[in-house]
């Protein structure tokens, strides 16, 4: 007897890791502090991560550079960067509306146990300039190092400003010409070998998903629930609205199968869940709207890692929105119809102030400021944001997922033969081999 593909296939099997790594989170919580399987659950999930970050800068720099050279055989590339960014504010001006409404109904702020002492100033704020300093590489690779006071090194890269450079190399390398093509086809040739052992990583998502949920359940701060219980209800209810109800509507009213984009992004929007980080889930994300969704590889590499680093309704919309409308009900400060209007505002265009940061909670600062608002009440929130941040991240992956796949649908370069393929697969009881990237 052959089960179906739908029940053995790599988003079955993400499935499962989540509900074996609750079953193991809950063994190693009951086991006390400082146990063998937390350890490892911590260790694990930890580790995984780190593979998938280790491949982000060669995997957008190999890809924008041929995308770039690529972009050549696409019309209107140009016009594809334009959509691609209006679709961005479209939905995150929607998915602010629905923040700034679930605020207003649950009132989070109103009569919450939450203890004022823990009220502090942040340590980073969101601003402008920071993400005009953001933008301009700091060196050619994008990375930087920071020295502890301990002595370790840690070091970290900007996607932004990978972006940035591999934009500059790809068109500088189109402009050579014919003197310039064999580096194009080195850079090919290194992005499928980049790609290929980027699938040997991806293939232990599953366990990688076990490790972190199983971690999530041991290490999270649960506790923090009596007091904000109501603030995490509202940020949940209004992810689960721009999840299930506002994506929809833009899948149904742009001619795409609602169930079929979620049967294949649901592996990209669970690993958001236990990842919860976007940048390490980009990878994912580019292969599943490639291998699945049918969108040209040339569009994706581009607008992918460009939704990664600004496309984020969760932090930069949902989040923001009732967690500004949280402190002013706390603190018992009035919001008008301007303030609601500035929240919108700020969502829609502050992505791009936060990109190559630490999100949402820099993201929270520059709303707080915008409207003058206290920013030790960031302060009060920080117990849970391990907690929610594992839904925000769930529905920006879905979003850069679901804005490009719209986009290549719109502009009538959305592969139906690759969608078509897809759903045969997952119907196929026989399991097929992993396509090449």
């Amino acid at each position: 007897m052959h089960l179906p593909k739908w029940a053995t296939g790599f988003g079955a099997q993400v499935i499962a890791g989540l509900i074996i790594g609750l079953l193991l989170g809950f063994a190693a919580a009951g086991m006390g502090d400082g146990n063998f399987l937390a350890s490892t659950l911590d260790w694990v999930g930890s580790t995984y991560v780190k593979l998938l970050k280790l491949l982000i800068p060669p995997l957008v720099f190999t890809a924008v550079v041929t995308s770039i050279a690529n972009l050549r055989k696409v019309t209107n590339a140009a016009r594809l960067a334009v959509q691609t960014l209006v679709w961005f504010a479209i939905t995150s001006f929607f998915s602010v509306l629905i923040g700034i409404l679930v605020g207003l109904v649950v009132k989070p702020g109103v009569n919450s146990t939450v203890d004022a002492a823990n009220a502090a100033e942040p340590s980073s704020t969101g601003s402008w300039m920071g993400f005009l300093n953001s933008v301009v590489p700091a060196n050619f690779l994008g990375i930087g190092a920071k020295v502890s006071d301990t002595g370790s090194v840690s070091v970290s890269f900007n996607v932004l400003q990978i972006l940035v450079i591999s934009l500059l190399i790809g068109i500088a390398a189109v402009r050579v010409g014919k003197a310039a093509e064999p580096f194009i086809n080195f850079n090919a040739s290194l992005l499928k070998v980049v790609q290929e052992v980027l699938w040997w990583v991806i293939r232990l998502a599953p366990i990688g998903t076990a490790a972190l949920i199983g971690n999530a359940v041991v290490s999270y701060g649960w506790e923090a629930l009596g007091s904000l219980g109501k603030f995490v209800f509202a940020i949940y209810l209004g992810l689960a609205l721009v999840l299930f109800a506002l994506y929809p509507a833009v899948l149904a009213l742009n001619g795409l199968p609602v169930a079929g984009f979620f049967k294949r992004v649901w592996p990209v929007t669970t690993l958001g869940f236990a990842t919860r980080s976007s940048m390490g889930v980009m990878p994912v994300t580019q292969r599943t709207t490639e291998e699945s969704m049918g969108v040209p590889t040339e569009y994706a590499s581009f607008a992918i890692p460009l939704g990664a680093t600004s496309k984020m309704d969760g932090c930069a919309s949902i989040y923001p929105a009732i967690a500004a409308i949280f402190v002013a009900q706390f603190y018992g400060l009035p919001l008008g119809f301007g303030d609601y209007v500035l929240i919108a505002v700020v969502s829609v265009l502050g992505s791009a102030a936060t990109a190559g940061t630490t999100g949402a909670t820099v993201m929270l600062t520059l709303t707080l400021s915008t409207l003058g608002l206290p920013l030790s009440g960031v302060g009060l929130l920080l117990a849970i944001d391990p907690i929610i941040d594992m839904g925000r991240t769930a529905v920006n992956v879905t979003g850069q997922a679901l804005v490009v796949t719209v986009v290549a649908k719109r502009e009538g370069i959305l592969d139906q033969d690759v969608w078509d393929a897809a759903e045969r697969t997952e119907r196929d009881p026989e399991p097929a081999e992993p396509a090449a990237v």
